[in-house]
């Protein structure tokens, strides 16, 4: 069976490969194809799993190119994990957005549409290849914002794209442990976008267990989310949101403290990884042993203001193995293999919400079989999150009508609709910015 991965160069590539060594079934992944635009960064990430696969029987085979149709044609399942502007992008969407005094993070608010805006057509670019070089081919989108962009790919590729984030699956995860049950046995009521989404519900052996956790402070403010929003707040909420969901909640603290950083997110893993390239490339390196440290540091700052401004102190070490990767497999196996299992995913609303049309990319509870995932059925959101929810979908809407029609009107529409952008002016003034930075963005006119 072939994978592809798009954004072959990608620092969390060897994730995906260490997962798949571990699978000895039938039917599983024996070509795994590569593919980047930086050629130094095909190099030095195959350096990384040729080590990873040293002595591993049956390792899948590995090749690399810088050839997008070749790469494509004739795979199973492709992974996107594209990357538009490279973390230079992305440290320009920051730094413009904090100018102006809003929020730049990759997925949220102001920093999220640049990223859309860039990201989008050659999202679709790649739809319209894989439909036509490999039309039975799966399509598991990594690419942020990632609920956006599987949206913008699921017009040409149906229900053949699915979004994956590991956020939903983590939030879960430490909300089971804590209540001393078996994440894996657990039911999760999550419903939302992606990195807008909340826990309603976690159901173990048939019960609801969240009014216990919400009912005990000590117990609710004993984990990842209990402090990052406060036990009073998710006490109100009656509900553990995302952990995305503290950029709207404490949108102006966390505003102030990307300001006050020595270097933003971005920023920070630009240079990280810039060293990580040169370090792999260094004559008689070890790759996997500076793969290995890199990513250690990575994970242990995540998130790094967030926490600092709620007093949250480090991450659990519990939290800092990833899960992405394992979330892309068990979809993938699921599929294959015809495996029936649930996740939560990014994929088209149908009639699962009914404040959205059935086209709207949700991120929900989805049963996964030969045919695909298929949205579970969810109890209505309350006001408050149907109201957010509403708001950040007529967003993405304007950002999908501006990379298609190229207007510029329309893409400052979509920065002044967003609930972190607080002018119209502001809107103006960031598609400016944007656009004297960004190459990609010289299509709106």
């Amino acid at each position: 069976m072939k994978l592809t991965i798009l954004g072959g160069g990608g620092f969390r590539v060897p994730l995906v490969y260490g997962a798949l060594m571990t699978d000895r079934a039938e039917g599983r992944v024996t070509e795994v194809v590569l593919h980047d635009l930086d050629a130094g960064r095909l190099s030095a990430v195959a350096r990384v799993l040729a080590e990873q696969a040293a002595g591993v029987p049956d390792a899948p085979a590995v090749t690399a190119t810088t050839d997008l149709d070749e790469a494509v044609t004739g795979a199973d399942f492709v992974f996107s994990a594209i990357r538009v502007g490279g973390l230079e992008g992305r440290a320009n969407d920051e730094r413009v957005a904090l100018a102006e005094g809003v929020l730049g993070q990759e997925t949220v608010g102001a920093g999220g549409i640049a990223y859309g805006l860039r990201t989008v057509p050659v999202a679709v670019d790649i739809a319209r290849r894989v439909a036509r070089l490999a039309p039975d081919a799966w399509v598991i989108n990594f690419t942020n914002p990632a609920g956006l962009v599987t949206e913008a790919m699921s017009r040409h590729l149906g229900d053949r794209v699915i979004g994956i984030c590991d956020s939903p699956v983590g939030l879960g995860r430490r909300i089971a442990r804590v209540l001393g049950g078996n994440p894996k046995e657990a039911w999760i009521d999550y419903v939302g976008l992606n990195h807008l989404g909340w826990v309603r519900g976690l159901h173990i052996e048939g019960r609801d267990e969240l009014p216990r956790l919400l009912a005990d402070p000590d117990l609710l403010g004993s984990f990842e989310e209990g402090k990052l929003f406060g036990v009073d707040w998710l006490q109100s909420l009656g509900a553990i949101p995302n952990e995305y969901l503290h950029y709207y909640y404490f949108n102006r603290e966390a505003v102030r403290a990307y300001q006050q950083a020595e270097k933003t997110r971005g920023a920070f893993l630009r240079d990280q990884q810039a060293h990580f390239y040169e370090a792999v490339a260094a004559p008689g390196s070890k790759a996997l042993d500076v793969w290995d440290r890199t990513r250690a540091e990575r994970e242990a700052t995540y998130m790094a203001e967030n926490r600092e401004t709620a007093g949250a102190g480090e991450r659990d070490a519990d939290d800092l193995s990833g899960g992405y990767e394992k979330v892309a497999l068990a979809l993938m196996r699921a599929i294959a293999r015809d495996e029936r299992t649930t996740l939560i995913l990014n994929v088209r609303n149908r009639s699962t919400l009914s404040v959205l049309d059935g086209e709207a990319v949700i991120e929900v509870p989805c049963l996964v079989d030969a045919n695909g995932a298929h949205p579970v059925a969810v109890a209505p959101l309350p006001d408050h999150a149907t109201g957010l929810v509403c708001a950040v979908k007529a967003v993405e809407r304007e950002v999908l009508a501006a990379a298609e029609s190229g207007s510029r009107t329309t893409a400052v529409k979509a920065f002044a609709l967003h609930p972190l952008v607080d002018s119209v002016n502001v809107a103006r003034r960031l598609v400016e910015g944007y656009a004297e930075v960004h190459p990609g963005l010289a299509y709106l006119k």
